[in-house]
């Protein structure tokens, strides 16, 4: 439906490639991916409390004594968002095989941000790579809430598009909740709709699409076998468009959710009993290590310019959760880049394969 923009952040940490871990439970969270297992340099740090479950090897085990004198594991977004490309690539083939139906993704941008027209263009290029057919309009800054409108109605009953996503933000001038919920819920493959929504925050309910960066994290978690119930998770964030939903999806896997924001008192001491934190705020750096239980597992959605004068272009992007002290308390860590940033366009493109099933009702 609506899309916020999420680039990759960078890190300046170093790490070793050590290769891919088979754990005798035989759980391969990147399933048929293989490639190396970033860990970082050996730090001293406190014992882990929770397991995270890594790739396929056999050559290399992380044992709990290890684990002690290892930093934290690195959650590799960029390569399961590969992985899940591969998997929806040969199922966009089947799709076609079987019924001659192509998944059609359309996206409607309106102005002429260039960091809205670069993350529609990767948009693109995701769609291509898989199979699935893209469609685009770009729209002047000064274009009527009307013209918008006509676009989404028109997408709505285009038979060959599965998904609808408008590009935010939008202009000043233009109604965002109006157009938004133009959006045929069908097509609504970002998951923003309230119906979506309120299905999601429902028990016995099942939502049509679920938004695509915390589906993106919890999919993460998935792959990498982290044990989510029963377990205290913190998301720090209460956004609608990240914060909210994923509060929302680690409830349903049975976790004791808090959400911190800031009219919250005493949030490191909150984020400190958390054996997951999802960090959706926004500020540089703003999660320390004293905020950090050992053995927790962190998912970090920020995106943030601080000023680098070593850089090309005069800034580098962190995360919200401080990267280097994260990694020597933490059990594991999404770095920027390549943690939540791939993964979702990744979930973009799954939403879109499924919305093409639902239409022929094909499980």
């Amino acid at each position: 439906m609506a899309s916020m923009i999420f680039t990759d952040p960078s890190s300046a940490a170093a790490v070793h490639h050590l290769p891919f871990t088979r754990f005798s439970n035989g759980l391969n969270p990147l399933r048929r991916f293989v490639g190396p297992l970033h860990v970082f340099s050996p730090t001293p740090t406190l014992p882990r409390i929770l397991s995270v479950r890594s790739p396929r090897s056999s050559r290399f085990v992380i044992t709990a004594s290890m684990a002690i004198e290892s930093s934290a594991k690195v959650i590799d977004g960029k390569a399961v968002a590969k992985q899940i490309r591969e998997e929806i690539s040969a199922k966009v083939l089947k799709l076609k095989e079987a019924i001659g139906v192509v998944p059609g993704l359309a996206v409607i941008l309106v102005g002429d941000r260039k960091d809205s027209a670069t993350y529609v263009r990767n948009k693109k290029k995701a769609c291509e790579s898989v199979g699935i057919n893209s469609f685009e309009v770009h729209l002047p800054d000064d274009a009527s809430e009307e013209e918008v409108l006509k676009f989404i109605s028109d997408y709505n009953g285009d038979p060959s598009v599965h998904g609808i996503l408008v590009q935010l933000p939008l202009p000043s001038h233009m109604n965002e909740q109006n157009i938004l919920n133009a959006v045929t819920i069908e097509k609504d493959v970002d998951g923003f709709h309230p119906l979506n929504i309120g299905r999601l925050a429902m028990r016995g309910r099942e939502p049509l699409f679920v938004p695509c960066t915390p589906k993106g994290c919890i999919e993460l978690l998935h792959r990498y076998g982290v044990d989510i119930k029963g377990k205290r998770a913190v998301v720090i964030g209460r956004s609608n468009i990240v914060g909210m939903p994923a509060a929302l999806l680690l409830q349903r896997e049975d976790a004791t959710v808090t959400i911190v924001h800031s009219r919250t008192k005493n949030p490191e001491e909150i984020t400190r009993q958390a054996d997951i934190i999802i960090s959706a705020v926004g500020q540089p750096n703003m999660v320390r290590g004293s905020w950090i239980k050992p053995g927790a597992v962190i998912i970090d959605v920020g995106i943030n310019p601080v000023e680098d004068a070593s850089s090309p272009r005069g800034y580098r992007l962190v995360g919200d959760v401080c990267y280097e002290e994260a990694c020597k308390i933490a059990e594991a860590v999404t770095p920027v880049p390549g943690g939540v940033g791939p993964m979702t366009i990744a979930m973009l493109l799954s939403n879109t394969l499924n919305s093409a099933k639902r239409a022929y009702n094909i499980k």
